[in-house]
């Protein structure tokens, strides 16, 4: 699916599919993106040829850089705050329900709504380079829908950290010693070839024996569908402050005087 500024496309060979998204903007993710890459996955999920997906970012820097700026500033109303961050409820909701285990390559840094990616995914396997940083509270939201996912990876306490202190970066190491990353390797060739081997003994392993042990994995999380919007909800409100305006126009003003 093409966008003006853009994609989300899907390869399948061999049972394995590839879901890969892009974004100019260190592959932010605007509202329609977060429908196409939640409809993928649903897609995907029930597809026969699949047995295993990879899901991954284009470009060499960031893996995904959280909300599109540009989008939370357009926002007026609580309704259309609503829309915009339920759209990170239907991806985490997508990749908790699908059917398919689903290999994270995190080839960059994670941002925000991209860490709640990575923690979503089933087995994130990331290079050096991908440190991450809960950003939300620096501009006056917080990260209250991918909230439920990250500390479910890494546990409440790495997810506190993460969330309170919204200005610093947590190296690769760090986010695999507690738990958000199962790999870290020390380039992409690496790190590529590790995501290649499991998803091709994956691809061999029993379809029925692999779902019935996600939901084994992901048990407990039945209430998301509910909490997810509920928390979508809180940032929809919170996205129309001043304060978070006028610190998304300072991030923004920054960036473009670099």
């Amino acid at each position: 699916m093409q966008h003006k500024e853009g994609y989300v496309r899907t390869a399948i060979e061999q049972g394995i599919a590839t879901i890969e998204f892009h974004h100019p903007a260190s592959n932010s993710l605007p509202g329609a993106i977060l429908n196409d890459l939640a409809k993928t996955i649903n897609d995907i999920g029930i597809d026969e040829r699949v047995k295993v997906i990879v899901l991954k970012s284009v470009g060499e820097k960031a893996f995904c850089a959280g909300a599109s700026f540009d989008e939370l500033v357009s926002i007026e109303t609580k309704a259309q705050g609503l829309e915009f961050f339920s759209g990170f409820a239907k991806v985490i909701n997508a990749m908790r329900k699908c059917h398919k285990f689903i290999i994270g390559r995190i080839h960059g840094k994670a941002v925000g709504g991209g860490v709640g990616i990575a923690a979503a995914v089933d087995y994130a396997i990331a290079v050096e380079e991908a440190s991450v940083k809960l950003s939300e509270l620096a501009i006056g939201i917080g990260p209250f829908v991918v909230g439920p996912a990250v500390e479910r990876k890494m546990g409440l306490s790495s997810f506190s950290q993460l969330a309170i202190d919204a200005t610093e970066w947590r190296s690769a190491e760090w986010a695999k010693k507690h738990g958000l990353y199962a790999e870290v390797h020390s380039s992409q060739s690496e790190m590529d070839d590790a995501i290649q081997s499991l998803a091709e003994r994956l691809a061999q392993s029993s379809p029925q024996a692999m779902w019935e042990l996600k939901k084994i994995l992901w048990r407990d999380t039945e209430t998301w569908e509910t909490l997810l919007m509920e928390r979508a909800a809180i940032s929809g409100t919170l996205v129309l402050s001043d304060y978070t305006r006028n610190a998304i126009h300072k991030i923004k003003t920054k960036t473009i005087k670099k």
